[in-house]
């Protein structure tokens, strides 16, 4: 099991290192809107949404990868947590 902040601080660093290379880490925050403002577009978000089923062992349905869920880290790792049971 893994709590909150270290979820999301696994999706920060994949975020940081897949979609954001060379910027600023401290600009990426849990609130920070990915999809709304374009970080991930749809190539993006398969992308993002086979590291989550890699990495935490979870299944998302087609509907889940949308803004509603995955807009930003935090949103991210709640959906994780509950897909796990753990929120």
């Amino acid at each position: 099991m893994q709590d909150q902040t270290a979820i999301e601080a696994k999706l920060k660093s994949y975020i940081l290192e897949e979609f954001l290379g060379g910027e600023d880490p401290e600009e990426l925050q849990e609130s920070t809107e990915l999809m709304t403002t374009g970080i991930l577009d749809s190539i993006g978000t398969l992308k993002l949404v086979t590291f989550l089923e890699n990495e935490f062992g979870v299944q998302l349905q087609p509907h889940e990868a949308d803004a509603e869920y995955l807009n930003t880290i935090g949103d991210i790792a709640r959906l994780v947590r509950s897909k796990r049971g753990e929120g």
